[in-house]
């Protein structure tokens, strides 16, 4: 992840959760029989798994703990 930090990863995700709260208030317009969306609920959920699980690393390597790993010889 070069070039993001820890600021730019927590700023993305609070868009993105500024995001979902406004599409679940009702940015969505019913007109006739057709229902048109300005954004995509899925796509904003996505997005906040992503930069949730990239704050989190970050976070982890801003204080010394990186990802736990495991490894066990092959014989």
């Amino acid at each position: 992840m070069a070039g993001i930090t820890l600021a730019i990863a927590t700023a993305r995700l609070n868009d993105y959760l500024d995001a979902e709260v406004k599409v679940l208030s009702g940015q969505e317009k019913k007109i006739g029989d057709r229902m048109l969306k300005r954004a995509d609920l899925a796509e904003i959920q996505a997005g906040i798994k992503i930069w949730d699980g990239r704050v989190k690393d970050l976070s982890s390597q801003a204080i010394g703990r990186g990802r736990g790993r495991t490894l066990r010889p092959n014989f």
